[in-house]
């Protein structure tokens, strides 16, 4: 028992999320919860808004649109994927309202999303017209290059 609390004690000096440690048969996972993320989105707002005051604001995530892992929207027709790999948000800025929602109307070339990497943040633009039927992300989540965001139908 002493074991466990010395890790615990290193893992929580560590700047680490995450933590398993395994002997004798003994397995210990650790986990971190990770801050909220804040956004610096320099292109995108008038020059005069960029220089007041930031304030951090944790965005609400929409855990309740995201299907499980199980649906395979891969092949869907109006499947719109992760052009690389990055952390997805949902809108503009901490608390903005999303850019889309389940059940929208979107237009071709409007933004859905965006994917951040390496602290660049790339717009994701619908690549056609018409309805969002599912959003397969939340907001703040890590993506893979290819990953189904979000299907229009």
């Amino acid at each position: 028992m002493e074991e466990i609390k010395e890790i615990a004690d290193i893992f929580s000096k560590l700047d680490v999320t995450e933590l398993e440690y395994e002997n004798g048969g003994v397995r210990i996972y650790l986990s971190k919860q990770q801050p909220a993320h804040t956004y610096n989105i320099s292109g995108m707002a008038p020059h005069g808004l960029m220089q007041q005051p930031v304030t951090t604001v944790t965005a609400p995530a929409l855990t309740e649109s995201v299907p499980s892992k199980s649906a395979n929207f891969n092949d869907h027709p109006g499947c719109v994927k992760s052009p690389m790999v990055g952390t997805a948000y949902v809108a503009s800025a901490p608390g903005a309202a999303p850019f889309v929602k389940v059940g929208d109307t979107v237009a071709a070339g409007q933004t859905i999303l965006i994917v951040e990497a390496m602290k660049v943040m790339n717009q994701i633009k619908a690549p056609k017209a018409g309805v969002v039927s599912h959003f397969l992300v939340a907001d703040a989540m890590p993506v893979e290059y290819a990953q189904p965001l979000i299907v229009i139908e």
